[in-house]
Formats: C-alpha cells, structure tokens, sequence
C-alpha cells in the first residue's frame, strides 16, 4: 500500500484532469482504465508525464445506453492542470477560457478538488506503454483532427459503405449508432484524422506486368517510398501512426482508425524483402509492437469484465477471433516466410514466436493449418490482384 508521503509527491508531480460537472453514469477513460461518474466525480490525478489517450461517453439516467463515444490525445506535461467543462447542450466536453482555466488551475494546486479526484491506478502504466511507445506530441500533432475530437460521430460515410469481410461488417453493426448523433458532410470533413495514405496496390508506370505483380507480392518498395516520402525516414514516425490508430480503434470506436490499422499492418506484413535486408530493426519494433497490441486487445476475455469496461471498448466477437480473418492470414504468410529463412535477425525472431504462440494459445489459431476451398478468405481480400490505382488528387493538410 502506498504511504501517504509518496502519494502526495504523485499527486505534485503528476498531471490532473479536471471535468467538471460531467453527469453521473458518464463513462471516462483515461488509456486502458475506465471510470464511472459518480455524484462528486471531478476528474482523474496523479497523471505520469507523456501521452494518453483521454475518452468519454454519455449515459442515459439509468446508466444502461451510452452515447458514441469521443476521445482526444493529449501530452501531459509534469503538474499540468488539464481543464474540461461538461456542455450539457452538445452532449460533450470543451474548454474553457484562459482564464477560467487559470482560476481552476489554482484551486486544484490549493487541492480544494483533491477528494473529487480518482487517482491514476500506476500498476496499469506498464500496460500503456506498451502500445502508446512510439506516441509522441509530434505524432499527434501530426495526426489529431482538427479540434482535437475523434469519434465516429464524424465518421458517417463510411458507416455507410459496403465492408469487404465478414468481419468488417461485423464491426460495423457493432459501431452503428442512433442517427441523431450524425453530422453534416461538411463538418465531418473537418473532423477527421489525418493519417497517411496507403495504397492497396503499387501503380508503376513504363514497367512490365511481371515486374508490377512482383512489386505487389512484396510491398518492400511501397514501404520504402511511404517511409520517405511522409515520414522522412522515421520509422517511429510510422510506428507512432500505427499505435495511435490502435488506440483511437480500440478504446475511441473509431472505425477510420480501424481501417488505418489495418492498412498499415497490411502493408508492413506485406513485404518479404524489408525484415531481412533493408528494414530489419524496423521489423523487430513492428513485431513487438504488434504483439503488445494483440495481447492487450484481441484475446477472449471472460466473463467477468464490468459494465463501464464493456461499454469503453469495442466489442470483440467470433468475426475477430476466428482464422477467417485478415489479421490470420496476414500472419500465417508472414510468420511461414520468417521462420523458414535462412538468414534472420535473432531479435525478429524471437518476437515472431513470441507473437505466434500468442495467437495459437489465447485465440486458439492453428498455424499449420492449410488454405481449403471451405475457408472464407474474405472476397479474394488476401490474393495477390494486381490493381491501376489514381493518386491522390489533393493533399490532406490541416487549414
């Protein structure tokens, strides 16, 4: 148990989040734990230095029917005050001015609010970062919308598409929502992530067939060109992407992520060449990466989570933890190709095994198994189709 001299040398160092007059039931997750309003609720302090993933979501008066839910990144700083304000009209946390913040800033420093907040449970830190690492104030900067606000509230359009997968549409019954809480286009435009576009399919021009459907069955080059070309070379740069789409999927519900997600461990798992020449530490942090992201997130749990649990994070079923979905057959091709070369990095491999042994005992994957007619490969989604794709037209920049 800790002393009350440590706690309160915590309390000094650590950041606080300040929500007033959020209603009772409101559920308010601060990276992997979950709190429920209650009558006194006033925030969450003791708050480590670094980033964190902040997320909300309304309940009706009887506790039992959440709102979609909206969460923000933030980079707290050493005692930072962070201050938001219930806006009972819009359903939503905002600012406040500079300096009604400032004013609150002080009381929470005299700790007039200091038995309203619950404490940061420190044991689950670990946790955190081990799928927020590569997250930085430069990743989300770079990636935040507008506003800061990710929810799937701004994410109408594609709710109404056609998924590919069982499991996508799966996922999106999963995230339907009441149509009272859809925006305008216009407003969903300026409320969106800005993550880097990744092709599905390398269009080359002035090259043979045979030279662009080997450029397809390994996206070596297409990595290689997105690394430099969005990233500047910095591979945690892209790796920082991968872990906050994560996040914003997982405990955000946001389906733009989800696709993000999957595109970046598209492509990554995707390259045959990169792991064992040109990218090979890249892929020893990927690996490790992915794997936290796979123990955290997509393992059966029992029965006994709580009703605030269940109602912060997506809700994962058969669809996901079956072997007919991408992520299976992603990983079976990729960890087939390490294991059986003949040259690999010790470290890379290591985390290969790690990551399959943790698929085939806490989902119950069978890696050996081979590919029969029976098996749903999700509309041909894994075959090698060679596609001619249009560039981009305009740029996705922040104004």
């Amino acid at each position: 148990m800790m002393d009350a001299e440590t706690a309160m040398e915590l309390v000094k160092k650590g950041a606080t989040l300040l929500l007033l007059n959020v209603p009772q039931h409101t559920l308010i997750g601060v990276d992997t734990q979950v709190f429920t309003a209650g009558p006194k609720f006033c925030g969450i302090k003791m708050i480590p230095p670094g980033p964190h993933f902040i997320y909300y979501s309304a309940a009706d008066r009887a506790g039992n029917t959440f709102s979609p839910i909206t969460g923000f990144f933030i980079d707290a700083s050493a005692s930072q005050v962070i201050v938001r304000k219930w806006n009972g009209t819009e359903e939503k946390l905002v600012k406040l001015l500079e300096d009604e913040e400032e004013r609150y800033y002080t009381a929470v420093k005299k700790f007039e609010f200091d038995q309203q907040l619950g404490p940061y449970a420190l044991e689950h830190f670990r946790e955190w970062k081990q799928i927020s690492g590569y997250i930085n104030k430069d990743v989300i900067k770079r990636i935040e919308p507008v506003g800061g606000e990710i929810s799937i509230i701004y994410e109408s359009e594609l709710l109404d598409t056609n998924p590919k997968t069982t499991m996508e549409k799966r996922l999106l019954e999963q995230l339907k929502y009441d149509g009272k809480f859809r925006c305008s286009v216009e407003e969903s435009c300026k409320r969106r992530c800005y993550y880097t576009s990744i092709p599905s399919a390398v269009k080359r021009k002035g090259i043979s067939g045979e030279e662009l459907t080997a450029m397809n069955l390994d996206k070596t080059k297409l990595l290689e060109s997105i690394l430099f070309k969005d990233f500047g070379g910095a591979e945690d740069m892209l790796l920082g992407e991968l872990q906050f789409a994560f996040i914003a999927f997982l405990m955000g519900q946001s389906l733009e992520a989800f696709f993000q997600w999957k595109a970046l461990v598209t492509l990554l798992l995707g390259c045959t060449d990169a792991p064992f020449h040109t990218r090979s530490q890249l892929y020893v942090k990927f690996i490790k990466v992915l794997y936290f992201q796979l123990k955290h997130g997509f393992c059966k749990k029992d029965g006994s989570a709580t009703s605030s649990e269940r109602g912060a994070s997506v809700l994962l079923d058969d669809s996901w933890l079956s072997m007919n979905n991408f992520l299976y057959h992603l990983c079976k091709d990729f960890f087939s190709i390490v294991e059986e070369a003949s040259v690999v990095d010790g470290d890379l491999l290591t985390w290969v095994k790690k990551a399959k042994e943790l698929l085939e005992t806490n989902l119950g994957w069978n890696f050996e198994t081979k590919y029969s007619a029976g098996m749903d490969m999700g509309d041909d989604e894994y075959a090698p189709v060679i596609e001619m794709i249009e560039e981009p037209s305009a740029s996705n920049d922040k104004f």
